[in-house]
């Protein structure tokens, strides 16, 4: 592991177990607010920490190498631990769930996971959206088996069409044609609108940014561009090779005509453009230059239990101790854990994107501290 870069072993280590009111709030009608008025909506859930690319952006190869530590089986949330704390987080207010990684579709049997997640229910009796986000490597074999286990859409994250560019970006040699050929099966199996998210990085791959407006376009995927953002400690973000989505604007504008869009859903992270014609849209992800925080819905879930209620987060709550018990407590029950996560969930006050230029630089010990992304997904 390069020298000067903080382990993720040490953050993967802090971890307080929320603790469970005593006694035991009355179940609550109304949804469940932040203390910014944000409710819980959307859960996203690491299924493993591992990943077979390498994107600089996310796990560098020098510092995610062949002597990496990634967390032991035994560390990790079971399938039916996972569906258990979604049940409970869906009592709360949980319409949406995206599986996200590392790479989920390396984690074994994730079928099983997604059948057992698509039985749940809302209060009201509605199914949950179930949504994942992947590399696209596996996406070819696993789409139709996905569908089949109840999956209903998925994003998939694709850099450049150009092939050197994209295997340069990956850092592991992998082809941009098997992505687009998982896109294509996704398509087949119907997990549809399918999504494809395009992180942005000036000079590295900003000429991607029209062939890959051209090449989606009309085909009823909705491309995303994401400006680079510095989450976790080790992608040596700096923000002259951030691209403002105003600009990534400006230059599809020059070559296609675009009209804005209303937002799908409350918490959205996507300014929406659709092409005049109607043949698509596109959005801008803005989390440096234009913050969302204001009405982030969305809580994450780490591979072995951790919840995290900023992407940018620092440290998360041990919920695994819930569920397992630990030397102080035994295992709680689906009451005791909700009531947890409700007295937790009223008390967040994250907005790390509006306050971003305010804040000191990273450092080893000091409160800019952040989780790595491979580790609770985007």
């Amino acid at each position: 592991m390069t020298d000067g870069v903080i382990p993720l072993l040490d953050l993967r280590q802090i971890g307080r177990t929320p603790p469970v009111p005593h006694p035991l709030p009355p179940p609550r009608s109304g949804p469940w607010l932040d203390a910014r008025g944000r409710p819980l909506r959307d859960l996203r859930i690491s299924v493993t920490d591992r990943c077979n690319f390498r994107c600089s952006y996310c796990m560098p190869k020098d510092v995610f190498d062949k002597d990496y530590a990634f967390l032991p089986h035994r560390d990790l949330l079971s399938f039916e631990e996972i569906a258990r704390l979604a049940r409970v987080f869906a009592q709360l207010g949980v319409q949406k769930l995206r599986l996200t990684g590392g790479e989920p579709l390396l984690r074994r049997n994730l079928e099983a996971l997604i059948a057992q997640l698509a039985a749940l229910r809302t209060p009201e009796g509605q199914p949950l959206d179930l949504t994942l986000t992947t590399n696209g490597s596996l996406l070819a074999r696993k789409a139709q088996a996905l569908k089949d286990a109840g999956l209903n859409r998925v994003t998939v994250s694709l850099d450049a069409l150009d092939d050197a560019i994209f295997r340069r970006m990956n850092d592991v040699d992998f082809p941009v044609a098997e992505v687009l050929r998982g896109i294509d099966a996704a398509h087949a199996a119907g997990l549809a609108p399918i999504k494809v998210n395009m992180v942005v990085k000036r000079g590295t791959n900003d000429d991607q940014i029209v062939p890959m407006a051209r090449h989606f376009r009309g085909t009823g995927v909705v491309l995303r561009f994401i400006e680079y953002m510095d989450v976790g400690m080790s992608n040596g973000w700096r923000m002259d090779e951030v691209l403002p989505s105003a600009e990534v604007l400006a230059r599809l504008r020059e070559h296609a005509d675009l009209v804005p869009l209303a937002p799908s859903s409350d918490g959205e992270t996507a300014t929406r453009w659709g092409y005049a014609d109607g043949s698509g849209e596109i959005g801008l992800i803005s989390s440096v230059t234009q913050a969302f925080c204001g009405d982030c819905n969305r809580a994450r879930l780490s591979t072995e239990g951790r919840l995290y209620t900023c992407l940018f987060a620092g440290d998360g709550h041990d919920l695994r101790a819930l569920l397992r018990g630990d030397a102080a407590h035994d295992a709680r029950s689906d009451d005791e854990i909700a009531a947890a996560l409700g007295a937790l969930w009223t008390r967040r006050n994250d907005r790390y994107s509006e306050l971003r230029a305010s804040l000191p630089a990273a450092s080893e010990s000091g409160p800019a501290r952040r989780v790595e992304m491979h580790y609770i997904g985007g």
